[in-house]
């Protein structure tokens, strides 16, 4: 079975094929479209800005292509973002597979730093990408902008306020956190897409 990174971008691809071979995992990065078409399982990484990135996705055709991929998709941070429907972060329209707003964290006082960095728990989980266990496990974090709570919600996150930590909709999965930064649990979640 094939893995096929997305590359665009995106800061974070060498951690993230980096991630799988710590598995095992042998993985392509590529952009060509009948490639990622081909694969068993895509990643879309994702670290960087919302506009900018969307506008790279746009040349390379990939806009139309990854919301109608039939295979599992794992979305990551701002992989997660771009899946939804409209972004703060430059005021774009993306993806679309997750009907939601991604939003930009709102200082409510003066200890709320932005960005959100660092290790926080994640809670309600249900998806095929965590298992029970995970409830209040610990996960990684680096994000100004976040997805609110709402119908496709995988698990949340309280930081300023609740938000979604992971979504989940049909083949499409995506966490806001980094599984390839989030130690035993993130390869976990890793293998649990995998075995999707």
């Amino acid at each position: 079975m094939s893995i096929v990174i997305v590359k665009y971008n995106a800061g974070n691809i060498f951690s993230v094929e980096s991630a799988f071979k710590r598995l095992g995992i042998d993985v392509v990065v590529s952009a060509d479209p009948e490639v990622i078409r081909k694969a068993g399982k895509v990643v879309i990484p994702g670290v960087g800005e919302a506009s900018t990135t969307m506008q790279h996705i746009h040349r390379l055709g990939l806009d139309a292509l990854i919301p109608s991929l039939k295979q599992p998709v794992l979305g990551i941070c701002l992989g997660m973002q771009l899946m939804c429907s409209h972004s703060e972060e430059g005021d774009v329209d993306c993806l679309n597979i997750f009907d939601a707003e991604v939003k930009r964290f709102v200082p409510q006082k003066h200890s709320d730093k932005v960005p959100h960095m660092g290790w926080n728990t994640i809670t309600n989980v249900k998806s095929r990408i965590f298992d029970d266990s995970m409830e209040r496990e610990f996960v990684y974090f680096v994000h100004s902008y976040y997805v609110p709570v709402g119908k496709y919600t995988a698990s949340t996150t309280d930081y300023i306020n609740p938000f979604s930590a992971a979504l989940h909709k049909d083949n499409f999965y995506a966490t806001q956190f980094h599984p390839e930064k989030s130690g035993s649990v993130g390869e976990k979640i890793l293998l649990n897409f995998l075995n999707i």
